[in-house]
């Protein structure tokens, strides 16, 4: 995985967590979108079969940072240890010595998700980027 090898470049430790993807998405959804009832998670397809994730901020229902400003939040945040996952895929990984972990090293990845260990933060990258996204956002805005 080209990705893979991109960030243990930069002198990142980079862990494989196979099957952590449904698990991480759970946590990310408690975590982001928990003033959201079921009924509201439903009406933005949050976690519906052809729903996303980031639906919580194309939908302006979590404040965000959004495009250049998302990236360049990202860049700036402070990063010990991430994890990194996929909407629709269960791979996830875990990024240890992540303080420079940018934007760009993750490419032309697509429907990923970065998260800060604790889930104070995010960034996500989504398939309509240009349109929808990138996205940051923090836990308590």
């Amino acid at each position: 995985m080209d990705f893979f090898n991109r960030l243990k470049k930069k002198k990142m430790r980079v862990l494989e967590l196979p099957k952590w993807g449904a698990y991480l998405r759970g946590e990310w959804e408690s975590h982001f979108a928990a003033h959201l009832n079921d009924a509201e998670k439903r009406i933005i397809h949050l976690n519906s079969s052809n729903g996303y994730l980031w639906h919580l901020f194309s939908y302006e229902k979590k404040k965000c940072f959004d495009g250049d400003d998302a990236e360049e939040a990202f860049n700036l945040e402070q990063k010990n240890k991430c994890y990194i996952f996929y909407q629709h895929w269960d791979y996830a990984l875990l990024v240890e010595n992540a303080s420079r972990l940018c934007a760009s090293d993750l490419g032309d990845e697509t429907d990923i998700y970065v998260v800060d260990k604790d889930f104070r933060w995010t960034f996500v990258i989504t398939h309509e980027t240009g349109w929808c996204g990138p996205y940051f956002s923090r836990k308590d805005k």
